[in-house]
């Protein structure tokens, strides 16, 4: 009898609640107010390629390039009159600038062609331009026009949604569809900043600071629990 109740109680400490993405992110908006998009911009076409540079790239040193980037360069036909040397120059610290300087070009040509100048505001037509992902796409199309077409699933995304235990999955696209199909598509645009600011501030990628974790009880990944990190594959 003594020994069914011991294993009981184990089995009770082994078992945690299961956090579900809503749950999740209205716990999350209580604790952040991030602004749509960590990226400095002023235009569509300024968000644009500021997305495009911070591919593998931080967004303080994309913000610290275009503050003076776009300045010199507002619009693409600004682009356009620049030459490949020139601009690889001018983003040299975002790092990949060749090929970051090609597709800026690229697209900028295409814009003033194809758009007047104007950045498409759907998901097709964004991710034919030059170095225009699914993700990228999805930033711009929320950011600059208030439409949630699916979920920017970054570094801070990838980790937090399989350290909450939201996916098994480890290829973004396969865990956005996790993410899309457990949240409302209102929400889908505010979930990526708000996920970011919690995996900046807590849910780091090394010495997660789960003691100060929103989640520290429930959380399947969690230190407090003594649980091991599901992030890591």
């Amino acid at each position: 009898m003594l020994l069914k109740v011991f294993l009981l109680h184990c089995a009770t400490l082994l078992v945690m609640p299961q956090i579900t993405l809503k749950t999740a992110f209205h716990t999350l908006k209580k604790s952040y107010k991030p602004p749509r998009t960590f990226l400095n911009y002023t235009t569509p076409f300024q968000l644009l390629v500021a997305t495009l540079l911070s591919a593998q790239c931080t967004d303080a040193m994309v913000n610290k390039v275009t503050q003076e980037l776009f300045k010199k360069y507002p619009g693409p036909k600004d682009f356009t009159k620049l030459t490949q040397a020139k601009l690889e120059k001018e983003i040299h610290s975002t790092g990949f600038f060749r090929t970051k300087a090609k597709h800026v070009l690229a697209l900028s040509h295409i814009l003033i062609q194809k758009y007047s100048s104007e950045v498409p505001r759907t998901m097709d037509e964004l991710t034919a331009l030059p170095g225009i992902g699914r993700k990228t796409a999805c930033i711009i199309l929320y950011a600059a026009f208030g439409k949630s077409e699916g979920i920017a699933v970054d570094t801070h995304v990838l980790r937090l949604a399989r350290r909450l235990g939201l996916t098994k999955q480890s290829d973004p696209k396969r865990v956005e569809q996790d993410l899309m199909k457990a949240l409302p598509r209102t929400h889908w645009g505010e979930l990526t900043p708000l996920m970011i600011s919690h995996g900046r501030a807590v849910c780091v990628a090394r010495n997660r600071r789960c003691s100060a974790c929103l989640f520290q009880q429930d959380c399947p990944s969690s230190l407090v629990m003594r649980k091991k990190d599901r992030a890591k594959r």
